[in-house]
């Protein structure tokens, strides 16, 4: 296998619109990594729609509420955060930028949000956490089938200070993503976890993302949560619900957190958008828990309407990974400054002075 490129740029961007970095990364990128990253499954309806989706509610403006500069600062587990936008898991960030996952931390951190890092990632676990300075980071789990390992990669999180463990739970298989099947996509760089569990088992390279998921544990249940729990001592948040049903059982089965999540539209096409099934869920929930929303945030009213639906806190990762490509650190922070300007014009616009005040707001649905 070739020798593979990744962007060396190290550099402030001048952002106009999220979306117009899109086609600057895949100017920028081997065509194979980019339609890893930017894809979904199938005919990428669902990846769509989750974007739409933000059209069924409408923003009521308020006029006359002595306020100005409002306050984007929060909390999360009892984490204080500078904004309500977060990092959503991804893997391989060393498809986007040589420095991966460790600039990717290290901007996060610098923005006073949270990280969160990924099994599947191109730098050691301990080493992403380094990077972010002592910054909030939470770990993403892809349970392996092998308990060994599920228990090795967990010791790693716990010793290198990660707060939460999230369990994805809509990835025991990937979905059929067309963009890697047209281009032959087989992962150029190693998983570095992977590696060093087992050099025998192999890192990842040089396989694709159906190879790679074909080592997950499949038969997940209710019972990994509380063994995940009891074996780390950390909150554990289960990833990819999309259910109030699932929501509940998870709940009950000692999950800590719920994250709102169809990744991004990259297993299920034909599912539902993330923002369409988040009020069902977040009224099941009422408050048992925080929700974590992601799939299709592109702009910061779609970050206020996911607040003010029932979610906690926002995630994103497809604009990370462009702002990582096009600009390393500085290209990251950049794309959070962004999408923090746009979230408080919408605030100042909307009457609300905090993320609290967001979350109470009502929105008109059509």
């Amino acid at each position: 296998m070739a020798e593979y490129q990744a962007s060396t740029a190290e550099q402030t961007l001048k952002i106009d619109d999220l979306a117009a970095l899109e086609p600057l990364v895949k100017a920028n990128m081997e065509p194979g990594a980019f339609g890893y990253i930017q894809g979904g499954a199938e005919t990428e309806w669902t990846m769509a729609e989750n974007t739409r989706a933000f059209d069924h509610a409408q923003i009521v403006p308020r006029v006359l509420q002595d306020l100005e500069n409002p306050d984007l600062k929060t909390s999360l587990f009892g984490i204080p955060l500078q904004t309500p936008l977060i990092d959503a898991p991804a893997a391989a960030h060393g498809l986007a930028h040589e420095h991966g996952e460790l600039e990717t931390a290290s901007a996060v951190a610098a923005e006073g949000t949270i990280m969160s890092a990924s099994t599947y990632s191109n730098e050691r676990v301990g080493d992403i956490a380094k990077a972010g300075h002592g910054a909030p980071q939470f770990f993403q789990l892809y349970m392996s089938n092998d308990d060994g390992f599920n228990h090795w990669i967990l010791d790693q999180a716990v010793a290198s200070g990660y707060r939460a463990i999230i369990l994805t739970a809509d990835a025991s298989l990937g979905g059929y993503r067309e963009a890697d099947v047209k281009t032959g996509f087989q992962f150029p760089l190693p998983m570095i976890n992977l590696a060093d569990y087992s050099a025998n088992d192999g890192s990842g390279e040089g396989l694709n993302i159906m190879q790679i998921y074909a080592k997950a544990k499949r038969k997940l249940s209710l019972a990994d949560i509380d063994a995940i729990a009891s074996y780390t001592n950390l909150p554990v948040i289960v990833k990819g619900v999309q259910s109030p049903a699932d929501a509940m059982a998870a709940i009950g089965a000692g999950a800590s957190g719920i994250w709102v999540s169809n990744h991004g539209g990259r297993q299920l096409d034909g599912g539902p958008a993330s923002f369409d099934v988040l009020p069902d869920i977040a009224s099941a929930v009422n408050h048992q828990v925080p929700i974590i929303f992601d799939s299709g945030i592109r702009r910061g009213e779609h970050a206020f309407k996911a607040l003010a639906s029932g979610a906690d806190v926002v995630a994103f990762a497809r604009p990370l990974f462009y702002g990582l490509n096009l600009g390393g650190i500085d290209g990251v922070r950049s794309v959070i400054q962004h999408f923090n300007q746009e979230l408080t014009i919408t605030m100042q616009l909307a009457g609300t002075k905090t993320i609290e005040a967001v979350k109470q707001t009502e929105l008109l649905w059509r």
